[in-house]
């Protein structure tokens, strides 16, 4: 009876420690994300639905579209990729709550998004303190990289857009009376405050703001603030907002003044502004650091085969999202590991030859880069050289 149960509490033991076994083989994981077997995903996060869904549709085109060649090539560390998109509605508490169920998949090692500011810097704080990466492709506000050390930004500070934009508008174009016309949104609040700034630091030159006016997003009618901006003596208007403020507001004061001059954000750089705004966009001009009529093999590659994918020209921010998707690969590959904090150290120490130019972060996690001056004419985007 004795050895009976000898042999049982044997047998007993060895199922244990072979279970024991069994379970850490099949639970290992990366304290910082990412299985030891399995997939490797990248989210996408943006608005997939609503008045920006083009922007967030844009993100997930350009992911895929990189992570297939990837792919094609056996992956990263020998697993495949896999892009997971979600729509956080370009609303901070919808992004909020998305970033909750992102840093609670350890496959996922990185965020490409969100679009807006306000909605990136919702979600931050999610992202440091679960040391996932986000890399917004978008983000322009200056508060936002400096939440923390895994937020980085492929895309540059509002205040340097900013100031580019205002120097075609008073050395290009030689105009010296200011008119804003800005959505009334945290970006377009800090932004055309940033633009009222700038103006001010050259008052010694004479140029001023002589009006400012705040509209709703996606409003039809901007014949009242038109009339406002036209009748202080705008000769240009600073456009803060996306190809859906530029495109009508360039449309309607052109009946009122067919003169006026208008400067935008590289946010409005856009298929659909030509298709929104026709004629009335002819002479629009902005700052962008990704130029899709470049003559650089590796940007025609890429603009010739999103267009036969998609259907149209991708945009600059479509652009640095495609290269963000790259950066974070490529940090993968450079850490040899889905370990969080050696890909964070490798992407904060790249050098990245991308569609929208040489990638470097700054200590704040910001790039720098070379702004391209782009204007329409003929019903396309054209470089001014």
């Amino acid at each position: 009876m004795k050895r009976k149960l000898s042999i049982i509490l044997t047998l007993a033991m060895v199922m244990g420690t072979f279970a024991g076994c069994a379970g850490k083989t099949s639970g290992t994981s990366s304290q910082s994300g990412g299985k030891a077997s399995g997939t490797i995903k990248i989210a996408v996060a943006g608005p997939m639905t609503g008045d920006n869904a083009e922007y967030g549709k844009g993100f997930v085109n350009a992911a895929n579209m990189m992570v297939e060649q990837w792919n094609a090539k056996d992956g990263v560390l020998g697993k495949k990729i896999e892009v997971v998109p979600y729509d956080d509605k370009n609303s901070g508490e919808e992004a909020a709550s998305i970033a909750q169920k992102i840093v609670s998949d350890k496959d996922i090692i990185g965020v490409i998004g969100h679009f807006a500011s306000g909605v990136s810097m919702a979600a931050a704080p999610t992202y440091q303190e679960n040391k996932v990466i986000e890399i917004s492709p978008s983000a322009s506000h200056p508060d936002y990289s400096g939440m923390g050390t895994y937020i980085f930004r492929n895309n540059t500070v509002i205040n340097v857009e900013a100031a580019a934009g205002l120097d075609m508008a008073i050395n290009d174009l030689g105009k010296k009376n200011i008119g804003i016309i800005s959505i009334k949104t945290d970006w377009g609040t800090s932004t055309s405050a940033i633009v009222k700034k700038l103006v001010t630091e050259k008052a010694s030159t004479g140029v001023k703001v002589v009006a400012h006016e705040e509209v709703m997003e996606g409003s039809d009618d901007y014949s009242p603030a038109i009339t406002k901006l036209n009748a202080a003596g705008a000769d240009v208007v600073i456009c803060v907002g996306m190809y859906n403020l530029v495109a009508p507001v360039s449309k309607q004061y052109k009946q009122v003044n067919p003169n006026i001059a208008v400067v935008g954000f590289s946010n409005a750089y856009s298929q659909q502004l030509l298709d929104l705004g026709g004629k009335a966009v002819e002479g629009l001009r902005f700052p962008v650091i990704f130029f899709s009529g470049s003559e650089n093999p590796k940007v025609k590659t890429y603009v010739d085969e999103y267009k036969k994918r998609f259907g149209s020209t991708p945009s600059a921010l479509t652009s640095q999202a495609y290269d963000s998707v790259g950066i974070l690969l490529e940090a993968i590959k450079t850490a040899g590991t889905t370990d969080r904090a050696k890909v964070r150290d490798a992407v904060a120490a790249i050098k990245y030859d991308g569609v929208t130019g040489n990638t470097v972060f700054n200590e704040k996690r910001d790039v720098q880069k070379s702004f391209v001056k782009v204007t329409v004419k003929d019903g396309k985007f054209v470089e001014i050289k």
